[in-house]
Formats: C-alpha cells, sequence, structure tokens
C-alpha cells in the first residue's frame, strides 16, 4: 500500500477524452501522489479499494476536464499587456514588441513569468509551451518561477540570428543579445534544467522565425534538436507576407523550408501557420506528424488572417491550441480560445458543423499532450495518467462539452490540479499570493517602459480626464 497521501474527488461529470470519449457522470477520480489510480462511477469504488486517510471532496454540480495545455504562449510579456494595439504585425513587432522586450532588466522575466502563471492557472491552464524566451527575460528567471508555482511547462529556448533581410526594413533591438541565443547556450539549459521539478519542466528549442537568413543556419537548430531529442517551436506563415518571403527568399513553400531544415517531427510545434500552400504544405505536415498550434485571437486581433484549420484536421494534421501572448490577445484564458476557435470557421465557411466543441476540447488536450510528446502522461483522464485536472462551476447547459467550449470562461475555474498537488481552490491560487504578484508587475512595467521610450498610444478620440 502506498504511504503517498490519497484524495478521492466524487459525483463530478467527468469529461475524460479517453480513447473512447466517455463521459462519466456521478464520477469520480482517485488521486495517489501524483498519480490517477482509479477512474469511475463514485458508486463503483467500495471502501475496501480507498487507503487508509483517503482525503473525499465533493464536487456535486461540478464539470471535471483534464487540464487544458496552452501549446503557443509567451510568458514574459503579461508586463506588455495594452502597449501595442491595433497595429499590424510589422509595427506590432519593430515599433513596439521586440523594443520592450530588449529593455526587461534583473528580475524582470521573474515577474511577468510569475503574472502569467498566476492567469493560467486560475483560468484552467495546467501545462503550457513557451515559444520564445529572450535573453532579457532570463531564462533562469523562469525556471524558477515554473518550479515555484507547480505548473508543468515547456519552455523554449530562444535561438535567432541577426536580422540579414534588409528588404524587409526590419530591425530586431534584441539582436544586441544575439550571442546568448545560440544553439550551445540552448543546449546548454536543456543539459541543466530537463526534467526537473519532478519532470515538470521540459526544455525546447525555439527557433527563430525565418525572414531571409541563410537556409543552413536554420538546418542547424534542427540537427541539434534531432540529435538531442529536443522539442522545437517556431513561429512560421503568420502574417500576410510570410508566403511571399518564403518564395522569394527561398524558392520554398514554408514547409518545403521546414522539411529541408529539418524542423518538422513529432516533437515540433509549428505556431499560427495561417498562409501556407496548401497543396505542398498540408501532405508534408501530415507525413512528418509536425502539430500546428492554432492561435485564432491573436490571429485575429493582429490581422493576419484564419489558419486553414478544418483542411488541416481533414488531412490528419495534429492541431492543438494557443493563447499567444498577452499583447497580441490579451489574455492566457484557453476558455475564450477554445470558444473561438469553436466558432470562428463555422461562419469563415458557411458551415455550423465545423470544428464542433468535442474538437476542440480535443484540441485543448490531448492534442496538446500529444504535440508536446506527453500523451503517455497527460491529457486525459485515465488510469496511470498524471493527475492534471481541472474543476469548473457551470452556469447551466445539457451538453457538457458545449457548456466548457462555449458557455465557460477562465472566471468559472473553481480547482486545478497539477501533479496530484492542488494549485486553485475555490478559484484562488494557492501557492502564490495574486496581490504581491501584481504589484510586483506594476512596478516592473514602469522600469521597463522607460527604459524602452515605448509608450501607450491613446485611443483616437478618447482622452483621459
Amino acid at each position: 500500500m502506498s504511504s503517498e497521501p490519497s484524495t478521492f474527488y466524487t459525483h463530478a461529470t467527468i469529461i475524460t477524452i479517453n480513447p473512447t470519449r466517455e463521459v462519466i457522470l456521478n464520477g469520480g477520480i482517485l488521486v495517489t501522489g501524483s498519480r490517477i489510480v482509479g477512474v469511475g462511477k463514485t458508486s463503483s469504488f467500495p471502501p475496501s479499494f480507498l487507503p487508509p486517510n483517503t482525503k473525499t471532496i465533493s464536487l456535486k454540480g461540478r464539470i471535471l476536464i483534464p487540464g487544458l495545455i496552452n501549446t503557443h504562449s509567451h510568458l514574459a510579456q503579461s508586463l506588455l499587456r495594452g502597449l501595442a494595439e491595433d497595429l499590424p504585425l510589422h509595427s506590432w513587432l519593430c515599433d513596439s514588441i521586440w523594443p520592450l522586450e530588449a529593455s526587461y532588466d534583473t528580475d524582470d522575466g521573474y515577474i511577468a513569468a510569475r503574472l502569467t502563471i498566476a492567469e493560467m492557472l486560475k483560468s484552467g491552464t495546467t501545462c503550457f509551451l513557451e515559444s520564445m524566451l529572450t535573453h532579457r527575460s532570463g531564462f533562469e528567471n523562469v525556471v524558477r518561477a515554473v518550479g515555484e508555482s507547480g505548473i508543468r511547462a515547456c519552455l523554449g529556448k530562444l535561438v535567432k540570428f541577426e536580422e540579414s533581410n534588409k528588404e524587409l526594413n526590419i530591425t530586431d533591438p534584441r539582436d544586441k543579445d544575439v550571442a546568448f541565443m545560440s544553439i550551445s547556450s540552448m543546449l546548454a539549459a536543456h543539459e541543466k534544467h530537463h526534467g526537473t521539478f519532478n519532470d515538470r519542466l521540459h526544455v525546447w528549442a525555439a527557433a527563430g522565425t525565418p525572414r531571409g537568413s541563410p537556409l543552413s543556419v536554420h538546418l542547424g537548430i534542427g540537427e541539434a534538436c534531432k540529435e538531442h531529442d529536443i522539442g522545437l517551436t517556431m513561429h512560421c506563415a503568420e502574417a500576410p507576407r510570410d508566403l511571399t518571403i518564403y518564395r522569394e527568399s527561398y524558392g520554398l513553400t514554408p514547409m518545403q523550408f521546414c522539411r529541408q531544415a529539418k524542423l518538422t517531427g513529432n516533437k515540433t510545434v509549428l505556431a499560427h501557420m495561417v498562409h501556407l500552400d496548401l497543396e505542398y504544405d498540408l501532405p508534408i505536415l501530415e507525413a512528418t506528424g509536425t502539430t500546428v498550434a492554432h492561435n485564432p485571437n491573436s490571429n485575429l486581433k493582429l490581422a493576419s488572417g484564419i489558419a486553414k484549420v478544418p483542411e488541416m484536421l481533414e488531412g490528419g494534421v495534429n492541431v492543438s491550441l494557443g493563447t499567444d501572448g498577452a499583447p497580441c490577445g490579451n489574455t492566457y484564458d484557453m476558455f475564450r480560445e477554445m470558444h473561438l476557435a469553436g466558432i470562428i470557421h463555422k461562419g469563415a465557411n458557411l458551415d455550423a458543423k465545423l470544428v464542433g466543441a468535442e474538437l476542440v476540447l480535443d484540441m485543448a488536450t490531448t492534442n496538446g499532450a500529444r504535440a508536446l510528446g506527453l500523451e503517455g502522461e497527460i491529457g486525459s483522464i485515465e488510469v496511470g495518467k498524471k493527475a492534471d485536472f481541472v474543476v469548473v462551476k457551470p452556469g447551466g447547459g445539457l451538453n457538457p462539452m458545449t457548456v466548457i467550449v462555449d458557455s465557460c470562461s477562465g472566471s468559472d475555474v473553481e480547482m486545478v490540479i497539477v501533479d496530484g498537488e492542488v494549485l486553485v481552490s475555490e478559484g484562488k491560487l494557492v501557492k502564490m499570493d495574486e496581490g504581491e504578484v501584481i504589484e510586483a508587475a506594476k512596478r516592473s512595467i514602469q522600469g521597463i517602459r522607460g527604459r524602452s521610450g515605448v509608450k501607450a498610444v491613446n485611443r483616437k478620440g478618447w482622452k483621459f480626464v
């Protein structure tokens, strides 16, 4: 008999996302240590099955789902919310986000990461992929925040090269630190931190976006990741001009480029993927097992367009969900992302049957787990898997799947469990002081804005008095 503590969660509606997609009414979950050791009807658990001193928590009237998995996020950008509004991607990056990120100092990355993680946990995200940790954010800062918070994370260490395509007129202030964003520094971070905190933290490579830099340097990233079995993520084909840039700079489509640079595979997550040549790119995506992280909120706000997700899903591509960062999505709430993903393709294609709630839940859970190579550990409620799940207090509705996707928001999250540990209870953080996190963030952003010179732009026709 295990000496680890056990908790029996009872009388919930459990959306398991297991292989047979069972929804268990009046269901129970028995957790011992960090693992799920029993799932079924509450009445199916005899007292003799429960370990001694098992704690029982009734979840009557609640819906229990696997923890949400955010496969494209920017932890350090939570401090920049509202500082780059209503801008196209080029201006958004060059005039606001990059100068701000280049002005981070000391603990700014740690403070930003804590703010983002607090928001993620309170809105039901239990695992995330950080898609581009810059040097100024401080990799060690974010590692510390993940360790303290209890969340599960894959941290993408940025590997980039100086912007060299003069025709694009792009200047990246972060290039002053390019020596610290090398393949060797990424490998060192992986060696030091991968698998730490009871394997809650994994280290990935975040490849810089190709904009005319030699294919050979991107091939170096791909080969290093293949050699060391490191997950890789990259922003790809996001903006309207990107398909043209790939064709003019390399004579290739986005996925032809990625395949030649060895940036594809079942441990690769490509974010956005809005502007593809579907004839060539979809077969490569499917054949290589590469995941697409769908970011509808960000893509709409930056006027990037709408990814061809129905075609991807029809073509057998693994599609997951991500919120992107606070400056382009204004929130890390995966419930909002699920809702938008579930309606945008219906309207764009004039077909109400496309991308239903059940499929959206797959994208936010089991597809996300598969994207991160963690499908054996998380993404569904099954015996033997990690106890990562979320308890939601719904407002009403008949079908629990449509209630979660179409009626709920992050504010309806009541409890969050990661690795068997309760991190949110009654909607409040257990291991973090939310008030202190927010006050530290307010102080931090004042310094960043002062050093960068970037100011928030007043809304036209509106004034503060």
